[in-house]
């Protein structure tokens, strides 16, 4: 059997005030071109489909046109919704579309039904656990000790009684511990999110989805498959890819990539304003591309965001690398600000109200009280 493991694709999203849906219609249509190729027997979606709950008008128009091409290929669809969907929205009339083929995880209620999909080999389970948070599990298991990630997701997979002798493949959007994050993902303080690998024992392969680097965490079969499109500066040096699974007989698995290619890449330059902006310097260069700028002026220059995409439309983010920034001083009307964790920015609080730092079990505290937060944060 063989399956494409695809995740994240956070239709919608914007990318610095820029609108991604150009480059993502582009590289679904490259996914499709490589569904015809491959002729896959499923199609494996793990989580964050869209990049909000309420998703706009067009990531639906986008991410609708693509299921009915899937379907007209006779591709079968897995997909479960992530941390940044509505699993109520995403799985809208999930029974009467499981009829074309398309399997949609339901809300997570304690129980995870697996799709069969049969080969000559026999039966693969298909499992599909959406994004949950322990106080989910917790509400529906009150008699079971679930304090963590790796519990909640423990607990959820305990009652799913997975047939261990057949083939079984699990799809689910976690942060698994070991994973390599960037910044374009939501980060709970104090990795208190984190899930251990040891859960999913019982699966042959373990579809991921939440991190956007491609990876594998432990073994070769748990696998982040990573997003399809470059989504912060800091996977400039990521290579994008869809995964390619192929399962024989029990214990047989084959893994691979296809490589995918963004209609804009996405680099960074450096230099003064009078370099980045002398003819002989651009003339030739990506100028399409998606460009982070580091100027190397020691004054700032007036009205440079605007000046600059005079030459490079698709500036997203500008710093400045000089004297003064690397002396740690502020300079008047920055373009970017570091991004802090809440409780680096609860830290930074009280440092400056106390004139000294927290002691650990002041941050133990404020870390619970934060993680609480996020649970109920539904």
């Amino acid at each position: 059997m063989k399956c494409i493991h695809l995740s994240d694709l956070h239709l919608g999203k914007r990318l610095n005030g820029f609108s991604m849906i150009g480059d993502q219609r582009h590289i679904l249509q490259q996914i499709l071109q490589i569904v015809e190729e491959e002729r896959p027997d499923a199609v494996l979606i793990a989580g964050d489909v869209y990049d909000r709950p309420i998703p706009s008008v067009e990531a639906m128009g986008l991410f609708d046109d693509f299921l009915k091409r899937l379907v007209r290929a006779q591709v079968q669809v897995f997909i479960i919704s992530g941390n940044h969907d509505s699993p109520e929205r995403l799985a809208f009339a999930a029974e009467l579309i499981a009829y074309s083929g398309i399997h949609i995880a339901p809300v997570y209620d304690g129980t995870v039904r697996p799709v069969s999909v049969e080969d000559a080999y026999g039966p693969v389970n298909i499992y599909m656990l959406p994004f949950i948070r322990p106080a989910h599990v917790r509400a529906i298991f009150p008699e079971e000790e679930i304090g963590s990630y790796t519990d909640a997701v423990r607990t959820a997979v305990a009652h799913m009684e997975v047939r261990e002798t057949q083939r079984n493949i699990l799809l689910t959007h976690q942060f698994v511990t070991g994973a390599v994050r960037t910044e374009s993902e939501e980060i709970v303080v104090g990795g208190a999110d984190n899930v251990d690998a040891s859960v999913f024992e019982a699966f042959d392969y373990v579809a991921l989805g939440h991190i956007h680097g491609p990876q594998h965490v432990g073994r070769e079969s748990i696998r982040y498959c990573g997003t399809p499109l470059k989504y912060s500066f800091s996977e400039m040096r990521h290579r994008k890819s869809v995964t390619v699974l192929e399962l024989g007989k029990k214990g047989t698995l084959g893994i691979r990539t296809r490589e995918l290619t963004p209609l804009h890449e996405m680099r960074e330059i450096k230099g003064t304003y009078a370099e980045l902006t002398a003819k002989e310097n651009y003339e030739g260069t990506a100028v399409e591309d998606h460009l982070r700028v580091i100027l190397t002026d020691e004054e700032d220059v007036l009205d440079v965001v605007s000046k600059l995409r005079v030459i490079y439309p698709h500036l997203m983010e500008l710093r400045y690398d000089n004297r003064r920034t690397r002396e740690g001083q502020e300079i008047a009307g920055g373009e970017t600000v570091k991004e802090k964790t809440p409780l680096e920015l609860v830290r930074d609080f009280y440092r400056l109200q106390n004139d000294r730092d927290m002691n650990e079990e002041q941050e133990a505290f404020v870390a619970g009280a934060i993680e609480k937060i996020w649970e109920e944060d539904i």
